[in-house]
C-alpha cells in the first residue's frame, strides 16, 4: 500500500498533466478527505498507509478531478469565509474574490449590533447573506433567486450554520413585486459578457450553472435590471453594495447615479480588480 505522501505526489504529478494549476493542492484536499484529517493535520499522516478503502475512495475522486470537475463538487462543499458552505451543480461556487464584498460591507456599518434587514439578490448558495448574518447577530435577511434548485441549497445551509431562524429565501425575479425597505442590499449578479464564457475554465463552463455567470452581451444586463430595485427598496441611510467584474466598476457606479444612489466607491480584492461597488444613501 502507498503512503499518503506517495499519494499526493503521485494523484499531482497526474493532475498537472492535465494542466490543472492547483494539482498539489487539489491532491492534499483529496488525500484528507479519505484519511478523514483536517488538511492542516495532514503533513502528520504522511507516512500512514492508506487501506483499501481509502485508495479506491481516492481513485474515484481522482478520476472525477481529471474530468475537470471542480474539487467543491467532488467534495460537496466550498470554504468561504470562515464557514464551509453545501454547493451543487445548481449553485455558482462561493469564490474568495466576493469576500470583497462583506469586508465592504462590513466596514461600512458603524454598529454591528442594530437589528438590520438585509437582502441579496441572486442568493445561490445563500454564501452572501448566510456569512453577513454571521457576523452581524442581530440581523434578520432575505434571499432572492429565479433557481428553486438554489433556494433548496442555500435553505440546507442556513440549517446547518444554525442561521435558519434568521433567513428566508424566496423564489423571485430580481426585486418584482417586491416591497418594504431593506437597510442593506447585497448581490453578485452574472456579470460575464456571453461571448467570454466558452472561453472560461472547464471547471466553470461545464460544471457551474449559465444562468448565474452570463450577463448579457457587454456583461451589464443584470445590473440594469437589478439596480432600479434596489434604489427603490434600500432604506434611508442604508448600503447597497454590488460584485462587478474586471473593468465594470465605473459603468455600474454609473447606473447606481442614474437610480438616484450617488457617490458610490470601488473596493479592490486582492489582485488589485475593482470587485465590489458599494454606496450609502443619503439619509
Amino acid at each position: 500500500m502507498a503512503t499518503a505522501g506517495q499519494t499526493i505526489n503521485a494523484a499531482a504529478s497526474r493532475l498537472a498533466a492535465v494542466g490543472i494549476d492547483t494539482a498539489h493542492y487539489d491532491a492534499r484536499l483529496m488525500v484528507a478527505e479519505v484519511l478523514g484529517v483536517e488538511m492542516r493535520r495532514l503533513p502528520a499522516s504522511h507516512h500512514v498507509e492508506l487501506n483499501g478503502g481509502e485508495t479506491a475512495c481516492l481513485a474515484v475522486m481522482l478520476e472525477r478531478r481529471l474530468a475537470r470537475e471542480p474539487m467543491s463538487h467532488i467534495l460537496g462543499r466550498r470554504g468561504f469565509w470562515t464557514h464551509d458552505f453545501l454547493v451543487t451543480k445548481d449553485t455558482l461556487d462561493p469564490r474568495p474574490d466576493t469576500e470583497t464584498l462583506i469586508e465592504a460591507v462590513l466596514d461600512a456599518l458603524d454598529d454591528r449590533g442594530l437589528p438590520r434587514r438585509l437582502l441579496d439578490f441572486g442568493t445561490g448558495t445563500g454564501c452572501i447573506l448566510l456569512t453577513l448574518l454571521s457576523e452581524l447577530g442581530h440581523a434578520t435577511g432575505l434571499g432572492v433567486d429565479a433557481s428553486p434548485a438554489a433556494l433548496a441549497v442555500a435553505g440546507r445551509n442556513a440549517e446547518a450554520l444554525g442561521l435558519a431562524s434568521r433567513a428566508e429565501f424566496r423564489l423571485g425575479d430580481w426585486g418584482a413585486g417586491m416591497e418594504g425597505v431593506f437597510d442593506v442590499i447585497v448581490s453578485n449578479p452574472p456579470y460575464i459578457p456571453d461571448g467570454d464564457i466558452d472561453g472560461l475554465e472547464p471547471e466553470v463552463v461545464r460544471y457551474e450553472p449559465r444562468s448565474a455567470l452570463a450577463g448579457g452581451p457587454d456583461g451589464l444586463e443584470c445590473y440594469r435590471r437589478l439596480i432600479p430595485d434596489m434604489a427603490r427598496l434600500l432604506a434611508p441611510g442604508g448600503v447597497a453594495a454590488l460584485e462587478v467584474g474586471m473593468g465594470q466598476a465605473a459603468e455600474v457606479a454609473g447606473l447606481l447615479a442614474a437610480a438616484g444612489l450617488s457617490g458610490a466607491s470601488a473596493r479592490r480584492d486582492l489582485g488589485g480588480v475593482e470587485r465590489c461597488v458599494i454606496v450609502r444613501r443619503q439619509k
